[in-house]
């Protein structure tokens, strides 16, 4: 969705940091922002989102009376769920979908998108099972299970979430977003080279984001493609912002023994200098605004 998909330097910076902190093993996974509207099942039942707060809030606005009007009516709803979601008001989205769910406790469209308003809650066990539920073995639909798989690795159940992304993968080969999702899960279990492979790949689509393209470069920093990394960066923000965010994940590269281990192929590093020729290179401090809580986004499909 393009609203919260927009970067700011800060939020990027930010975000790309606080990403880096939970894969290093500094700090624990970073919360995540909303996953995200899906196009898909529910196509025919929404229009386009507005692109700023503004029109949002009027579209908000616009749904919320028809919702009030009708409590639970689905498409109004839907609707109305999808437009607080992307205000951050997720707590709402949640309820105002409960009680489309409980008046349609069968319909699809309806438990997909009461799934997803719970994962953007932070219900995940919930979203879990009411995702579960919003489709068929016989007709899977990949917009829901790349939310799944973004579930499933809030949980820190990474198996499962590859496993989700990969089976959405095969029903919308080349999908930008589920890509930059696989590719980050491969990153939380430090398989680097196939986390930049899935990264590239969604970065390459003429559909890929900046999330996905700072993603990409997150991955390139970690691996020690320093250079790289900051060209990644530099598409979306300014060159010195691109190297205050490396210089930052150089210096939590130095200063984690288990990261540089598995980068130098399980040889742990001598102590003193020559231990740690990144922080050689005078890396800025990192922020106090990384602590978890800094914005991350998974790069979910845009509607």
């Amino acid at each position: 969705m393009s609203f919260r998909s927009e970067f700011s330097f800060s939020s990027s910076r930010l975000g790309a940091i606080a990403l880096a902190a939970a894969l290093i093993g500094a700090a624990p996974l970073a919360g995540c922002q909303g996953l995200g509207e899906m196009s898909g099942s529910i196509a025919s039942t929404h229009q386009p989102l507005p692109t700023d707060e503004a029109g949002l809030r009027s579209y908000a606005g616009d749904w919320g009376k028809r919702y009030d009007g009708n409590p639970g009516e689905k498409v109004a709803s839907i609707n109305y769920a999808r437009a607080l979601r992307a205000l951050t008001r997720y707590s709402e989205a949640a309820a105002v979908m409960q009680a489309a769910a409980v008046k349609a406790p069968h319909d699809f469209d309806v438990l997909g998108a009461y799934g997803k308003a719970l994962a953007d809650d932070g219900q995940l066990e919930q979203a879990k099972e009411v995702l579960a539920s919003s489709y068929t073995p016989e007709r899977p639909d990949w917009t829901i299970m790349s939310v799944q798989g973004a579930v499933a690795d809030r949980l820190g159940d990474h198996e499962s979430a590859q496993t989700f992304y990969r089976g959405a993968l095969k029903i919308a080969p080349g999908e930008p977003s589920v890509l930059s999702n696989l590719g980050l899960s491969y990153a939380l279990t430090k398989r680097l080279p196939e986390a930049e492979a899935a990264l590239s790949e969604a970065s390459a689509s003429p559909r890929a984001d900046a999330r996905m393209r700072q993603n990409l470069a997150l991955v390139l920093a970690l691996e020690g493609k320093f250079a790289e990394a900051e060209q990644e960066s530099r598409q979306d923000m300014t060159a010195q912002a691109a190297s205050a965010n490396v210089a930052a994940i150089k210096q939590m590269i130095a200063q984690n023994d288990s990261w540089r281990e598995l980068q130098t192929g399980g040889v742990k590093p001598k102590r003193g200098k020559a231990a740690s020729p990144i922080a050689a290179h005078g890396p800025a401090p990192i922020p106090a605004a990384a602590a978890p809580g800094a914005p991350l986004a998974l790069g979910e499909p845009q509607g």
